[in-house]
């Protein structure tokens, strides 16, 4: 029972959800010592769902193990090699199977993000071993709906501002210098010159959405636009609220006009939409490149700064701050102003 409180300890101890995961991995590996133990997501849009593995452990591990951050989708196993697993994902009940080894798969839910746990053993999973599987999710979940309550803006469910600090050096930490600029159809990937880049996007004329039709729908085209975002950024871009109608993307991907491409296509897909009373609803779009030894604020500045030159020269457009610095738009990173204009 001790040993159950330690790791119980251990689980809720830490307030980031990759180490979440490994901790519980770890904790069921030590305590059932299963031949393997796995937390599995399930990521990409509908047709194309995959397995993405939060955390692994097999008996011979020391330490638990995931799928990159920035795995191509398509490199991932496809719901339908694992069986059990999608009749977890689609049920909610445990699967258990018989066999060499033995399979028993547990659902996951946090906030209605629906994952799978998923154990190999040489013996059966009996009814002690399946409570304490159970119990102990339970307090996963519980704890993870907590992480979730404290770092999603209420609105739009995307992250909030206070959680942009820590992913921002998380990914700096890991980022390496950017590859040089390459076709738009390149992939956003795992290459050797995969890089991190910021992006600030800025709903244009919102002031004028809010003082024609009212808050509430303002609300509901902020609503809308984060739906947007998720649709359209991969599973793993960071997507951010910072509050009002400024929304901000923390992206991998291996060129300038790699990410610049994404945004483009972001910027498109909300021209293109139909919002119900407001009608046509546009962003304009700054970005950077992370670097390495990059701060939060300094990095935001120069994406800010890509987004205001944006905004004086016809909204509705993708802007690169590297691109606006070469041309001779914008200033090198100096402290100097870009001129004024009107942002709403």
């Amino acid at each position: 029972m001790t040993h159950l409180a330690d790791h119980l300890a251990e689980l809720t101890e830490f307030r980031d959800r990759d180490a979440l995961d490994a901790t519980l991995v770890g904790a069921f590996h030590d305590l059932l010592q299963p031949l393997s133990v796995a937390v599995y997501r399930c990521v990409g849009e509908v047709g194309n769902q995959r397995w993405l593995a939060r955390a692994r452990m097999a008996a011979s591990d020391v330490v638990a193990t995931a799928d990159p951050a920035w795995t191509e989708i398509d490199s991932l196993p496809a719901v339908t090699e694992h069986p059990e697993r999608w009749e977890v994902f689609t049920g909610g009940r445990v699967v258990l199977r018989s066999g060499q080894p033995h399979l028993g798969v547990f659902p996951v839910n946090v906030g209605g993000d629906v994952g799978v746990l998923e154990f190999h053993s040489a013996q059966p999973l009996d009814d002690a071993a399946q409570r304490l599987i159970r119990s102990v999710l339970r307090i996963y979940c519980n704890f993870q709906a907590l992480l979730e309550y404290s770092e999603r803006d209420s609105l739009t469910g995307l992250l909030n501002r206070k959680t942009f600090d820590a992913s921002f050096l998380k990914a700096t930490a890991e980022s390496t210098p950017a590859g040089p600029v390459g076709g738009p159809d390149e992939r956003r990937g795992d290459s050797p010159t995969s890089a991190h880049w910021l992006g600030v996007i800025d709903i244009d004329h919102f002031k004028r959405v809010n003082d024609t039709f009212g808050h509430l729908i303002g609300d509901e085209v902020l609503l809308l636009l984060g739906r947007l975002m998720r649709n359209r950024f991969r599973v793993h871009d960071r997507l951010y609220r910072f509050g009002g109608e400024e929304f901000v993307v923390l992206m991998r991907c291996d060129s300038e006009a790699c990410a610049a491409q994404a945004f483009e296509r972001f910027r498109s897909s909300t021209e293109g939409y139909s919002f119900p009373q407001v009608g046509r609803i546009t962003v304009s779009i700054g970005f950077t490149a992370v670097t390495q030894g990059d701060t939060p604020s300094a990095a935001f500045e120069r994406a800010d700064k890509a987004v205001y030159h944006a905004k004086g020269h016809g909204r509705n457009q993708v802007c690169s701050h590297a691109a606006l610095v070469a041309s001779g738009d914008l200033a090198a990173p100096d402290g100097s102003k870009v001129g004024d204009v009107e942002l709403f």
